[in-house]
Order: C-alpha cells, then structure tokens, then sequence
C-alpha cells in the first residue's frame, strides 16, 4: 500500500562541498536531462551543472553564488523528485524552502521541468547580480528543539528597534521553525550582530551566523529583483499544479482552483519581497494533507531540524522535543532526507 508523502524542497545553502559530485553520483543515469540542463546552462553563457558539480575541488566562490548555486540545487532536487518510487509513495503535496519553492513549481507541474530550471536560474543569476543586503542565522528555541517564545518576541522586538535606526534596515526573512533567517543591509546587520546575544551550540556553531554571499532575501529589500523578474519571467511560463503547492505563506495552491497569473505574481512578488514562513508551510502540509512522511530531496541535509522543530511547535504526534523526534525516526522514519544513503534507499525504487 502506497504512503502518503509531502515532497520538501531544499533551498539556498545546501549545496556544499560534502555534496560535490553528489549530481553525478546519483543521476549519472539520467543522460537526456542532464543534457537538458547543461545545454540550457551553456545557452546562458554559464559554467554547466556537470563542470561545477564534476570540479576537482569544491570552491565557495563558485558554488555556493546565486546564479550556480541554483542550477545545482535544482538538478539535485528535481532529479531526485524522479528517483521516488511512485509504487511506495503517493506525493500528495509539494512545498519548498525559499529557493526551493521555484523547485517547488517544478515538481507539481506548475512550470516544466525546463521552464522550472528557467524560473530558478533566472531567479538566482538576478540575486547574484544585484546581491542586495544579506542574511544571519539565529536560533529562537532552546536545546530540545522546543520554541522559544520569550526569545523569539525579543529577537523580533530587535529586529524592530534596528530597522528604526537611521540607515539600517534590518527584517525577518525566513522563520524555520526553531531558527529565525533575518536579513538587512550592512548597517542593520552589523547592528543585529552588535545587539543579538551569542549564542553557541554543541555543535560548534556560534550564532549569529552571517551567510556567505546571501542576500537580504525575501525583504522589501529585494523590490529591484522582483521587478528584473517580472519583467524576464512570462506568463507563459506557470500553470495551475498538478499536485496541491504549499506556498511560505502556508497558502495551498489546489490544481482545481487555482490562478496561473496569481501564482505567478505571487512567486515573482510577495515570495520575493515578504517573509517566508517556512514553518508555516511545514505545519499546514501537515494538518492539511495528513501525510504519513515528509520525503526532502537532494542535495544535502540542513532542513531536517528545522522540519523537526516546525512538527515540534504543534505537537504532531505528540513530539515534545528533539529526544522524542530522534526516537520517531529510529523505527518508521516520519522524515526521510534523500541525501542519505540509507533514507535514500528507502525511496527510491533501485529494482
């Protein structure tokens, strides 16, 4: 019997040098839409998918920029959206994470496959290009995953206070759950830094954690790209879905009833100059489409604290904190994060 499944795209910042060669690895197979997509990328003036992601060594400076980034992000993602064993899993609905949301479009039908990579392409060489602001990460819930509200009233109280100050601009730009994406220009970001107590991990990590050539993503920020999209973009180009989208506002576009122009001025408006409520869009797929797992494709591994996180704040299945998301994956796995060898093996049909 087939299990219900919601299909999470990854977003910006997930291709990283663990993930080098992961494109080839594992859709090498895959000769026509590899080809698809390289030839699309040589037609731009750009390094192909199979050179970047083939490269000796990984290099920052290549790889994780909008305009490459995006392509590999996209191969990885939708190439393993065709690897999930339709015979196991029925995809009752698609969602993404910022980026990921074009990826999104692609795998419910809402755009091609090629307009898809078109979409996501153009999207990311315009925030390379323009490169407006940038993005820090700070984590608003304590050590069991459990949220934080005090802290996260204060950090958004801070975030008001600098974005009042003269020349800074300082918003939300991402809420995941138990970690706040927030964004500004230089002034407002060295003033959050200034302001947001330090916040170590165990892991290592120490926040605030300034992203390496991010923008000031989803802020008004952002109003210029918006407008460069709209203009590159045509209608032409999306369709109602095939499969129900979950869009970071938690809105749901239903393939009976839903408006190709306002989804496309959705996707190159509002998801481009607004908040996006990641959690949001994690907690509606949920209470919504009762899936029995949450299937994240490639490349890499970072969304599954922040799915968990997002589960833990509403209690699904009764999860209370990390302890008890970590014993609901040792049997059945609720979430299954396709960059991992024996999750990936799960999903995929290799018959």
């Amino acid at each position: 019997m087939k299990r219900r499944a919601v299909v999470v795209c990854p977003g910006r910042g997930t291709y990283n040098k663990a993930e080098l060669g992961s494109v080839g690895r594992h859709h090498a197979a895959k000769t026509e839409f590899l080809a698809k997509i390289d030839a699309y990328r040589r037609a731009q003036g750009q390094p192909t998918v199979s050179e970047l992601d083939g490269a000796e060594r990984f290099s920052p400076s290549a790889h994780t920029r909008g305009d490459n980034a995006a392509a590999l992000i996209f191969a990885s993602a939708y190439g393993d959206f065709l690897d999930i064993d339709r015979e196991a899993f029925d995809v009752v609905a698609v969602t993404g994470n910022s980026m990921g949301w074009y990826i999104a479009l692609a795998c419910a039908g809402a755009t091609s496959m090629l307009d898809g990579l078109h979409v996501v392409n153009t999207m990311g060489t315009l925030m390379h290009e323009h490169l407006i602001g940038g993005q820090l990460l700070y984590p608003v819930s304590d050590a069991e995953w459990r949220p934080d509200l005090a802290l996260r009233t204060a950090v958004l109280a801070e975030l008001a206070r600098v974005d009042a100050l003269p020349g800074c601009e300082a918003a939300l730009s991402i809420d995941l759950g138990g970690l706040f994406a927030l964004a500004g220009n230089d002034a407002g970001l060295a003033a959050l830094e200034a302001a947001l107590p330090p916040r170590p991990m165990p892991s290592g990590v120490r926040y605030p954690m300034r992203l390496p050539q991010h923008a000031a993503f989803h802020t008004a920020l952002q109003a210029p790209v918006a407008q460069a999209g709209q203009a590159a973009l045509p209608q032409e180009l999306f369709a109602a879905p095939k499969i129900p989208l979950i869009d970071g506002r938690g809105h749901i576009w239903r393939p009976w009833e839903s408006n190709a122009a306002a989804l496309r001025d959705y996707t190159l408006g509002a998801q481009v100059t607004r908040p996006y409520d990641f959690a949001r869009a994690i907690q509606t797929a949920v209470r919504e489409f009762a899936p029995e797992v949450l299937i994240v494709p490639g490349p890499g591994t970072t969304l599954g604290g922040s799915i968990a996180q997002s589960l833990i704040a509403i209690g699904w299945h009764a999860l209370e904190g990390r302890e008890d998301f970590v014993e609901l994956q040792r049997g059945e796995p609720l979430l299954l994060t396709m960059a991992l060898d024996e999750q990936r093996a799960v999903t995929v049909n290799n018959g």
